[in-house]
């Protein structure tokens, strides 16, 4: 499974240009001893964290406004680092929530986990936490692996789903990252019964190598600006063959009350893949503030 998070180039400059805008802490160290009363178990003020990268920090924006609107004191930490530092600081307390992707972390605390779909994850997972931390309601939103195509191709050969490319893989030249083929060429034959053309490593360019022909599938991830910039179409997994990447809260149980709950699962019920592409889509490509971002997302759903 290719692992989260993996950004592009230009998703990396976005988080340059936007980090400062983002935290409300104003600078210095994310990672700062905090006072007793910002602590994650007080019950006093809860504490949104994220990594550092663009759509974790537009999603820890979403979470803090969201609990903000329902009366919760909050304090933002964003751009802290990777998963290692962010898990230990959440069991620590020093954060409450955190903005994760339940297939990553079940890999994470179990990296032999063949769990795929979303309730088979979500079960593993809420078994291999500790006791003081917990995950709240997934969202349908994702960020994983997909076969993706051009809505042309889409149209032409009449496929929605990967299971549709039985009997035309054999004509179409698929690409990806250079480690693409080894990991996954046996699974799609395995599991779909597809054998592609021409295998190409396409890295970053692939959504560009779709969209100019060189490639007929690529592989991009689901929230990929390109995807809605560039008019392509990710196809349905119904073998789950990539495992869920669901957008879910992370939460230190003891910092975080029922109100506070609430207003995180009623952003769950509320946030799809193609939502969050539209909104990482301003973020990444239109350069938007996230923290604006999420407050218009927040207000169009009734969240605000």
């Amino acid at each position: 499974m290719t692992t989260r998070p993996v950004r592009t180039a230009v998703a990396v400059a976005v988080l340059m240009l936007g980090a400062a805008a983002c935290s409300s802490s104003g600078g210095g160290d994310p990672l700062a001893a905090k006072s007793p009363a910002a602590q994650g178990g007080s019950g006093k003020t809860v504490v949104v964290g994220s990594a550092n990268f663009p759509e974790n920090v537009l999603l820890a924006s979403i979470y803090s406004q969201a609990l903000q609107a329902k009366g919760v004191k909050v304090e933002e930490k964003f751009n802290i680092g990777s998963r290692e530092v962010l898990y230990g600081q959440l069991q620590s307390g020093a954060l409450t929530v955190l903005p994760e992707y339940n297939g990553a972390l079940l890999g994470y605390l179990d990296a032999k986990s063949t769990a795929t779909g979303k309730d088979a994850v979500n079960t593993e997972l809420t078994a291999k936490l500790p006791a003081g931390l917990g995950i709240l309601d997934s969202a349908a939103a994702e960020d994983k692996d997909s076969l993706t195509v051009t809505q042309e191709t889409a149209d032409r050969l009449g496929v929605k789903s990967i299971a549709d490319l039985a009997g035309k893989a054999q004509d179409l030249v698929i690409g990806g990252p250079p480690e693409f083929k080894s990991r996954r060429e046996q699974q799609f034959k395995d599991a779909y019964g597809l054998t592609f053309k021409e295998w190409k490593p396409t890295a970053d360019t692939t959504a560009n190598a779709l969209k100019d022909g060189t490639v007929q599938v690529g592989n991009v991830f689901t929230t990929d600006p390109k995807i809605v910039q560039l008019k392509l179409v990710s196809l349905n997994d119904p073998k789950n063959l990539f495992s869920s990447q669901n957008v879910t809260p992370l939460v230190n149980k003891a910092g975080l009350d029922a109100t506070g709950t609430a207003a995180l699962n009623a952003v769950s019920a509320k946030l799809d893949t193609a939502g969050l592409t539209a909104l990482m889509k301003r973020v990444a490509v239109d350069k938007e503030d996230p923290s604006t971002v999420a407050k218009d997302w927040l207000k169009t759903n009734g969240l605000n």
